[in-house]
């Protein structure tokens, strides 16, 4: 691509007011973007939908001599950028209209990769949700998919360390430019993911976090994926917006449950209940779900979802019943309170609770069995 080229493309995506659905408007009527600028106002003004204000927008443009810095560091950081014309783009974003046109991504990362999902959750993440996410990412590793999330604290930072760890392309959806990282102490994980993913935002060097950023980054992560999992949040989380987009634009959606009284697992269980998530309990779920079956010479590393801690934190009727559950393929209602001399209330209330959380599944006949 020539500098020229991509000076223009820049310029196109930095015009006040003018976001990608009428940038796309005026590449299909002029052909490139240096055509956009180099066109009479009075032409400017007859594209449909513009009128003398937007044309008059486009004729004032004098930041040229910025993007010629921006263009600098784009060369010096080998970042690549992708239009929405390039077979590199990811593809699976064009399913939206407001998709940005132009990409800058650090790393090798495939962006059409044939399995990509995002992994999400609340910045304040509990124990719990970081070893949900470790153990499903565990699991997944044999299926070798993308994992996106947004380089936040929390299942964020999670996701993406545990991608590291079982040799697993992550890329980070920033809402900032790529001359920076946040939070700060991020820093030497994103170092690592360019190693084997990447970086990936829509903004230019220079521009901040700001809070307004991150609404498109969220339609970014959940575009981007086959399939978005959320793994804690609260009902009014920020995680939520990305399950919005998730929702609008058709991606299968997946929760892993909570215990019913932990409020950052407060809006996965509603996910669930609502029917708008999957209830989701381990990696074989989701790949049977998706339709992936097992690269060939390959076995997929079986992770226990429920580790030895999250045994432990149950409270203690729970973990009786599940340490029961153990050594039986089901069990009925009737013979766990025979063994546990529980009461019924006291039962029905941590199987309800377990089976929240996917340890236990509900069979006909009041029977139980564990899920792993």
């Amino acid at each position: 691509m020539g500098e020229n080229q991509l000076l223009y493309r820049l310029a196109l995506c930095n015009l006040p007011g003018i976001g990608p659905v009428y940038a796309k408007r005026l590449l299909d009527h002029y052909g490139c973007a240096e055509a956009v600028f180099k066109a009479r106002r009075s032409e400017l003004a007859r594209v449909k939908g513009f009128g003398r204000t937007r044309a008059d927008t486009i004729a004032a443009f004098d930041r040229f001599a910025g993007l010629e810095k921006e263009m600098a560091f784009i060369e010096k950081h080998g970042i690549r950028c992708l239009f929405y014309t390039d077979k590199d783009y990811p593809q699976r974003l064009l399913r939206f209209k407001e998709a940005p046109i132009l990409l800058f991504c650090m790393g090798p990362a495939d962006l059409n990769s044939r399995r990509i999902l995002s992994v999400i959750g609340t910045r304040d993440a509990t124990e719990y949700g970081k070893q949900m996410t470790e153990r499903l990412i565990a699991g997944l590793s044999a299926y070798e998919p993308i994992i996106i999330s947004g380089l936040a604290c929390g299942i964020d930072t999670a996701a993406h360390n545990a991608a590291i760890r079982h040799s697993l392309p992550t890329v980070g959806i920033l809402g900032h430019g790529l001359d920076r990282i946040y939070p700060q102490g991020n820093r030497p994980l994103a170092r690592e993911m360019l190693k084997q993913g990447g970086l990936l935002t829509h903004f230019n060097t220079s521009t901040e976090p700001a809070s307004y950023h991150f609404p498109l980054r969220n339609q970014i992560v959940a575009g981007i994926c086959d399939a978005l999992i959320v793994v804690e949040t609260e009902p009014d989380g920020g995680s939520m917006l990305t399950v919005k987009n998730a929702l609008n634009f058709k991606k299968k959606l997946f929760a892993i449950p909570g215990r019913l009284s932990d409020k950052n697992s407060s809006g996965c269980n509603q996910l669930i209940r609502e029917g708008h998530a999957r209830l989701l309990t381990d990696a074989a779920q989701l790949a049977a779900e998706m339709g992936w079956t097992e690269p060939k010479n390959s076995r997929v590393k079986q992770a226990e979802l429920f580790s030895s801690a999250m045994v432990a934190a149950l409270p203690a009727g729970e973990q009786m019943i599940f340490g029961l559950l153990n050594g039986h393929e089901k069990m009925s209602v009737d013979q766990i309170a025979a063994r546990t001399r529980l009461t019924s209330s006291a039962i029905a209330i941590a199987l309800l609770n377990l089976e929240f959380q996917g340890m236990v599944v509900s069979l006909p006949g009041q029977m139980y069995r564990r899920t792993a």
